[in-house]
């Protein structure tokens, strides 16, 4: 079998958006992680970015399920002893909307170069308006 190599300037990417209000927040970022890996088209090929662009309007209204509203907890540390922060994930849509989703995305990219350079194609807004009409996005449905 033949690895597949793909010319970059080959690579034709669509715009998708992706409209979150009201859906799992795990379920968005899957199909997101998908279109920006490119695993929907027939050259995806894992080392390499082949993926399209994705942008998620209505982060803040996203759901989760059970108690995660109130239980669900974010970490983050500063690298300084007794650095350690933990929010809630009902405080942290309130402080900055848009950190739930980009996190869930990131976690399921793969990590290094690769993962960095199709985080960059990814655009989270918080409300139902984006500035990238100009790029004729497609809606996905989830």
């Amino acid at each position: 079998m033949e690895t597949i190599f793909v010319k970059p300037k080959d690579v034709i990417r669509k715009w998708h958006v992706i409209d979150a209000s009201g859906k799992k927040l795990g379920r968005v970022a899957v199909k997101a992680a998908d279109l920006l890996r490119g695993k929907h088209k027939p050259e995806f090929t894992p080392h390499q970015e082949v993926g399209d662009y994705v942008i998620i309007i209505n982060a803040d209204k996203v759901a989760v399920s059970g108690n995660k509203e109130t239980r669900k907890i974010y970490y983050r540390h500063s690298g300084y002893p007794g650095g350690l922060t933990a929010e809630r994930f009902i405080d942290i849509i309130k402080r900055k909307p848009t950190l739930p989703m980009e996190r869930a995305v990131k976690g399921m990219l793969p990590n290094g170069r690769l993962g960095r350079a199709l985080f960059t194609n990814l655009k989270v807004y918080a409300g139902s308006d984006h500035p990238h009409a100009a790029q004729q996005p497609e809606v996905f449905e989830i």
